[in-house]
């Protein structure tokens, strides 16, 4: 958009184009290799007159691997200076230099948005809009403070005119992320930042019909939070909130809340206030130190509490987080038996609940339809890692559908359209 703005237009292909921006990832080693290698591709065909530029984390995190990597990269644009695209370009090409550039490494954290450029992505009848980038939590496991800085939150105004443009471009529902959103607002002086954007964009934004919230923090879910979610149709009784582990001892080691009991209460309290709510988390497994016992709690943990999604992540051992002196202690063989076993058993949780769903009736946000069968997804689905809702009927895309659910499989419903009586 800011480049857009700034009189450059969108190449149909890379080979057409006179500059070339890759958004790399610096979170994983997995991340890492596949940004390379994708700058490595555009590299081996660059032209004598086009530039390649790396942004986002890994441009942030590791500009020297990248450049050892992929020497010929003409820039490396911060994460925490994206706004500065347009000037980081003229850079590039005022330059005498043939050394990449590097800016806005420097930079203590993530810097203001400017000229109200839109902080969202569309996703057919869905979009994702960023309430606050960076984090301030001491996760031992995570180096997104390092590569991000501090939070930095959006004023409320700007978050709801975004979603007053979505609204108007006929956008059904609205996704609200950042790295925690229940951190949202404490840079700005907020107090219960989170509730107060909710209730303006519940207010000042009727024609949104579902509002999505992502990525909570455990230990930051307040009453205020939990009355909104009660009392209001648009906010989705949806909650994720990312758990990491169910053993104490894992989680003090790392430095994420630990009280389990509290853990428990707040979702009973969560459930027995809202009765429809879907819960989803996420757990990593082989975490240093993580012996056979303290894996086996996180298993009794989702089978007493049955969440409706569970994802899991094996431990990846990052260079600089605060964890990595004491070594990467569980063999990977033993990461991928432990990740095997944890998803086989949430598996069978997913399908049994979704099998009570059988005979109900559910709102269908309908996303694609084919030979007579669409596809969409209710409330309990966020895109792309929940399940979906088969719908045997052809449905307008992009509308909200009352299906009646027919059959489930182990993480999805299928169902039909409830015929409309005169």
């Amino acid at each position: 958009m800011l480049l857009i703005k700034a009189g450059f237009h969108p190449a149909h292909s890379a080979v057409r184009a006179e500059i070339i921006l890759v958004n790399t990832c610096g979170f994983i080693d997995s991340a890492r290799q596949e940004s390379i290698e994708i700058l490595k591709e555009f590299a081996i065909r660059k032209r004598d007159n086009q530039v390649l530029i790396a942004t986002g984390c890994m441009a942030q995190h590791n500009p020297d691997i990248l450049q050892e990597q992929v020497p010929q990269i003409d820039g490396l644009l911060s994460t925490r200076r994206w706004m500065d695209i347009e000037k980081f370009i003229k850079m590039i090409d005022s330059s005498s230099t043939s050394l990449p550039i590097l800016h806005g490494h420097n930079e203590i954290k993530i810097g203001q948005e400017q000229n109200d450029i839109p902080r969202s992505a569309v996703q057919g009848a869905s979009a994702y809009i960023k309430i606050a980038d960076g984090c301030r939590r001491p996760c031992a496991f995570c180096a997104i403070p390092k590569i991000k800085g501090t939070v930095v939150s959006r004023e409320i105004a700007a978050v709801v005119d975004e979603a007053r443009m979505l609204e108007k471009q006929g956008v059904k529902e609205i996704i609200l992320i950042a790295q925690d959103t229940t951190d949202y607002g404490k840079d700005l002086g907020y107090k219960n930042g989170l509730e107060k954007l909710l209730e303006a964009l519940i207010s000042q934004v009727p024609g949104i019909p579902w509002f999505r919230l992502m990525y909570t923090y455990p230990g930051n879910i307040s009453d205020g939070l939990i009355n909104l979610f009660s009392t209001s149709k648009q906010l989705l009784p949806y909650l994720d909130l990312p758990l990491q582990h169910a053993h104490p001892d894992v989680l003090k080691r790392m430095r994420r809340p630990f009280n389990i009991d509290w853990t428990r209460d707040t979702i009973h309290r969560l459930r027995m206030s809202i009765p429809d709510l879907a819960i989803r988390t996420t757990f990593i497994v082989g975490f240093p130190g993580e012996n056979e016992v303290e894996f086996q709690t996180i298993l009794e943990f989702i089978e007493e509490l049955e969440f409706d999604h569970v994802g899991a992540f094996m431990y990846s051992h990052e260079e600089k987080t605060s964890i990595y002196t004491m070594g990467d202690t569980v063999p990977d063989d033993i990461k991928l038996e432990r990740y095997n076993q944890l998803m086989l058993t949430q598996q069978e949780i997913s399908a049994r609940k979704n099998r009570n769903f059988v005979g109900k009736k559910l709102d269908v946000l309908i996303e694609g339809v084919d030979n007579g069968i669409s596809i969409g997804r209710s409330y309990r689905d966020a895109p792309e890692i929940d399940g979906m809702v088969i719908v045997k009927d052809s449905c307008p895309v992009g509308e909200i559908i009352e299906v009646q659910i027919t059959d489930s499989l182990a993480h999805d419903l299928i169902g039909k359209i409830i015929p409309i009586h005169p």
